[in-house]
């Protein structure tokens, strides 16, 4: 069968259970194009309202002819994601798991797979309390036989948040850097100890990888904490991401140099080159996410294609060739992952990748390991500029002394540039 060329591409990727069970992961080679969003929206930050009628959606597809037994469950963290002490009878209604019964066949497609939906909270499962939740699917009723699991997070909204982001005021890094400034107005009649009980946690384009924790109030006074640091709310700038839409595989699609078939579609992307020395150029993009949709097809779930995907990045003189070069974005849960490290070609002077993608929209990055910190550094291929136009989220947690759990009391999102 066509969709077992797929199959053969995993077989070389490393798959580990040395995964967190508590980030966003994928521990079954044949899981693609993983996403959770807020229902009848595009919002990919999972965040919804304690007792409202939000809801979460999540989608998979698994490569193959038949379906599968799944189950789901939640499980409640700290601000940290580390699971909390408590019975989860305490933080569900409902039950402690459930079948995932919503799944379609794949329709005119080359590479066979079956696409499963769930919505969450639903009559048989529902968080009760605030504060981040792990979601995770499991085979055959065994919680050993992990498929994913993914990230989400339930508000009870106390709070009031102000915030900016600017070039960064320090002179060295005026030019790279982006600096936050952010003040919290809180209920100080509730929470007694702040600067104890208050966690505050930032993201940048929802990476959790980057993200900036610990960090403790400049002032505290008259129910409000303030935030506006010089040198400890800073990101970098980064750059506006690479793209490419391989939504149409029979026409002629943006930065894609070639497309052939020869029992699935494949579709070699225009050369890349390093952007680290370049000026910086402004132009939209999605900040890295993917979309997607199949414009030669009615339902994107169930016809839309799977392709591979040739990427190609010219080498930097001065950069070893034994240096470890990886492409991320949201389709790489913003991980650096080795079925996502490019190969350097040494005839052709470049790094090359091919990966299997649905069809779709999607935004990327270069990025390299640093293997003492084990951080990406994107700097060297895509550079870094304070005028670049990033999404910065703010997470505020309370200690809840009663029940002795991280409670989600605050959330903004707001943006560089407007």
């Amino acid at each position: 069968m066509k969709w077992l060329v797929f199959s053969l591409f995993f077989l070389n990727a490393v798959f580990s259970f040395s995964q967190s069970l508590f980030d966003n992961a994928i521990f079954d080679k044949k899981v693609q194009t993983v996403q959770l969003l807020v229902d009848g929206t595009d919002d990919r930050y999972p965040i919804i309202s304690l007792n409202t009628n939000q809801q979460l959606k999540l989608s998979f597809d698994v490569l193959g002819n038949n379906n599968e037994y799944f189950q789901y469950t939640i499980i409640h963290c700290d601000q940290a994601w580390n699971q909390t002490n408590m019975q989860q009878s305490l933080y569900i209604k409902g039950m402690t798991f459930d079948n995932l019964n919503d799944f379609k066949f794949s329709t005119n497609t080359y590479v066979k797979y079956v696409h499963y939906n769930l919505l969450l909270p639903n009559e048989n499962i529902k968080p009760t309390i605030a504060g981040n939740y792990i979601l995770k699917v499991y085979r055959n009723f065994d919680e050993n036989d992990v498929l994913l699991t993914r990230r989400f997070m339930v508000l009870n909204n106390q709070t009031k948040i102000e915030a900016t982001a600017k070039p960064a005021s320090l002179a060295e890094y005026r030019f790279t850097k982006q600096e936050l400034n952010f003040t919290i107005d809180y209920n100080a009649t509730a929470i007694p100890n702040p600067l104890q009980d208050i966690k505050v946690v930032v993201l940048q384009n929802f990476r959790w990888d980057n993200a900036l924790r610990g960090m403790q109030p400049l002032f505290a006074s008259n129910g409000k904490l303030d935030y506006n640091y010089f040198d400890k709310t800073l990101f970098n700038g980064s750059n506006e991401f690479r793209l490419f839409d391989i939504r149409n595989l029979r026409q002629f699609s943006q930065n894609v140099r070639t497309k052939y078939f020869d029992s699935v579609y494949h579709c070699i992307l225009n050369m890349d080159e390093p952007r680290g020395s370049n000026q910086y150029v402004q132009f939209l993009d999605y900040n890295g996410r993917r979309v997607i949709n199949n414009k030669e097809g009615n339902n994107t779930d169930i016809d839309g294609d799977y392709a591979l995907i040739q990427f190609q990045l010219s080498a930097i003189a001065n950069i070893p060739t034994s240096t470890d070069v990886y492409v991320i974005g949201e389709f790489t849960d913003w991980k650096i992952k080795p079925e996502y490290k490019l190969t350097f070609n040494a005839n052709r002077a470049r790094y090359d990748l091919e990966i299997p993608l649905k069809q779709g929209r999607y935004e990327y990055m270069y990025t390299m390991l640093d293997k003492e910190t084990q951080m990406s550094d994107e700097s060297i291929f895509e550079g870094n500029h304070a005028n670049t136009e990033n999404e910065y989220l703010i997470l505020v947690y309370n200690r809840n002394l009663q029940f002795n759990y991280d409670e989600l009391i605050g959330t903004t999102l707001f943006n560089s540039t407007r």
